[in-house]
């Protein structure tokens, strides 16, 4: 008895702490920073992790040196590298036809989280998605951990704020820590890990956002640091100054690999297509064998390309060499990615990026002998700027160079280098990677900034129901018996089966010119927009537009595209009210104020 009085005590107790707990979080965003360095140092924990654990499966699968990269081997057995990736294929397509068995919907990534739904990340999928990368990675698919280590960190960030019950911009900002975490220690910077998160899962800086984003970046890396370092890490060494002369050149290649990260994200539609016939549980068998045959001629096509990066910056290389690898990277990296491996193209764009600056270097040497560039600045530049082309960032990248050589000079050059890149590709093709996958899918977002309130604030929310309904019938002597002039702006008219056959405003209704006819004069005869109606489904966006085309005060809203069930009624000034209120709402919440 009286255990179970002091576990009742108790129990109410923990509830009040909590009430408090949460209350505390939701009053500042001061309080946010300790749980974002929680969620940091997890994320730094998981993300060294899961790095060991694809280490460990290249070297039991291909026998390499535990201290080598997959892809800095100079071969690999050619049994493992076409049986690796087939079979762990095999293992992802079962699992893809078991989720279609049981219509499992399809995992949401951080961006689709933040922009289409506040932030709210399945756990469950997090630790899916992130397994079946792992699972790609570590058989030797041309793909990276990072779409894993984002996932996780961001799942992990969104089950705390749902916890606390964070409020909608709150949560989203913690779900921005989880990536930055994740990247800060993948890459050991912290910095390039808070601007991912801004450009990339928040869609904003924000000054209310900087702080927690910064502390999570923060201990994920120091994480990272200490269970071993970070797997993505780079060391340049000294880099040479750029001279003013080389910068239209770096501009140059910017612009080719604009064009090169364009062609990889249109083909990406295309290499999907080409696996569409096959089984779905057959397809990543098929896209393992082919990458495993890429393999036997250079393993550098092999899982992110780490190993093979830090190989090719110090060495010299032939250009057909180059070309070569350049070619069967991209197309290893599709074919994985469409034939249904997980996993992400952002370590494998800063490796393509790479080869195509010491491809331009050597080219231009060809060219004209007098005009040299650091081979070494051009590949940095070619690794950002493709990176910027294919991840989106230009901010991120600039800073990886910059933590990666402590070289402002060629940082400088660098970001010149990201930002036309960033507006070319915005100009021409207008999506990242990510977004354009999205849009594949039938996705309209561009960016990870929130635009699912507009899709939760739809006419059906709106509308109000009590409509003033009226047979066509009905002369308008007796409308204007039963409804009084200001009690509502206007009436709906029915036909006899009720569906909507017009509408007519109260003022219309009560108009001086109608007082001697109104005995004998129909209301149908005053029906305006008989054509016009709104449905439910319709979000706000849709609706303001329906009112600008129609210019109406009022319209009426039907149940479905089909029928013409009258359901409710929307004014116009009330849909702007609303949408200015919710503009305004997510305008402090950018800004860092409280809602």
């Amino acid at each position: 008895m009286f255990v179970r009085i002091r576990h009742l005590v108790d129990g109410k107790g923990t509830n009040r702490t909590m009430v408090r707990l949460r209350a505390l979080l939701r009053s500042n965003e001061f309080y946010l920073i300790p749980l974002a360095l929680v969620i940091g140092t997890l994320a730094g924990a998981i993300v060294t992790l899961m790095a060991e654990i694809a280490q460990i499966a290249h070297v039991v699968i291909y026998g390499i040196p535990i201290d080598v990269r997959l892809s800095a081997n100079t071969r690999v057995s050619p049994w493992a590298a076409l049986i690796a990736p087939a079979l762990g294929g095999l293992a992802l397509g079962v699992m893809e036809w078991w989720r279609r068995r049981l219509k499992i919907s399809s995992a949401v990534d951080p961006i689709e989280a933040n922009a289409l739904r506040g932030g709210n990340l399945s756990m469950r999928d997090s630790v899916v998605v992130s397994s079946q990368t792992l699972i790609s990675n570590g058989c030797g698919a041309s793909v990276g951990l990072e779409a894993g280590y984002t996932q996780i960190g961001s799942g992990i960030a969104s089950l705390f704020g749902k916890f606390f019950n964070l409020r909608r911009n709150d949560l989203r900002l913690m779900v921005g820590c989880g990536a930055a975490a994740a990247i800060a220690a993948a890459f050991g910077a912290p910095i390039t890990g808070a601007f991912y998160a801004c450009e990339l899962i928040v869609g904003v800086y924000s000054v209310g956002s900087a702080a927690p984003i910064l502390a999570a970046s923060l201990a994920g890396a120091l994480t990272a640091q200490w269970l071993g370092g970070a797997p993505y890490s780079l060391e340049i060494p000294k880099v040479s100054a750029v001279g003013v002369e080389q910068y239209l050149a770096l501009i140059g290649l910017a612009l080719v690999t604009s064009g090169v990260g364009i062609a990889v994200m249109r083909s990406s539609s295309t290499f999907e297509r080409l696996f569409k016939w096959l089984p779905v549980w057959l397809r990543p068998v098929i896209g393992g064998l082919i990458v495993g045959g890429f393999a036997i001629l250079t393993p550098q096509v092999l899982a992110a390309g780490h190993g093979a990066m830090v190989l090719d910056l110090f060495h010299d290389m032939a250009i057909g060499l180059i070309a070569l690898i350049i070619a069967l990277k991209v197309t290893a990296c599709l074919i994985s990615l469409a034939s249904g491996f997980r996993g992400g193209l952002f370590f494998a764009s800063l490796f393509v990026g790479s080869l195509i600056g010491k491809f331009f270097a050597a080219v231009l040497l060809l060219i004209s002998p007098n005009f040299v560039i650091d081979p070494l600045v051009a590949m940095l530049t070619g690794m950002a700027t493709l990176g910027v082309a294919i991840v989106g960032g230009p901010l991120t990248m600039s800073f990886l160079v910059l933590e990666m050589t402590r070289n402002v000079d060629v940082t400088a050059v660098v970001l010149a280098g990201c930002i036309v890149t960033s507006i070319c590709v915005r100009f021409m093709f207008g999506h990242s990677f990510s977004t354009w996958r999205l849009h594949l899918r039938g996705e309209t977002i561009r960016s990870a900034n929130d635009v699912g309130w507009l899709r939760n604030l739809t006419v059906e929310r709106l509308m109000r129901s009590d409509v003033g309904k009226v047979p066509s019938t009905t002369t308008i002597a007796a409308v204007r018996r039963e409804f009084a002039l200001g009690s509502r702006p206007g009436i709906v008219i029915v036909n006899n089966a009720d569906e909507y056959v017009g509408l007519v405003l109260l003022p219309d209704l009560f108009s001086s010119d109608l007082d001697t006819i109104a005995d004998d004069i129909q209301v149908i005869e005053l029906a305006r927009l008989t054509e016009i109606v709104l449905i439910p489904e319709m979000n706000v966006k849709s609706a303001m537009a329906v009112f600008d085309e129609a210019e109406a005060e009022m319209l009426a809203v039907v149940d479905s595209t089909d029928s013409r069930k009258v359901v409710g009624f929307l004014t116009e000034t009330f849909v702007r009210r609303r949408y200015v209120e919710e503009i305004d709402k997510a305008t402090r919440g950018v800004l860092g104020a409280l809602s």
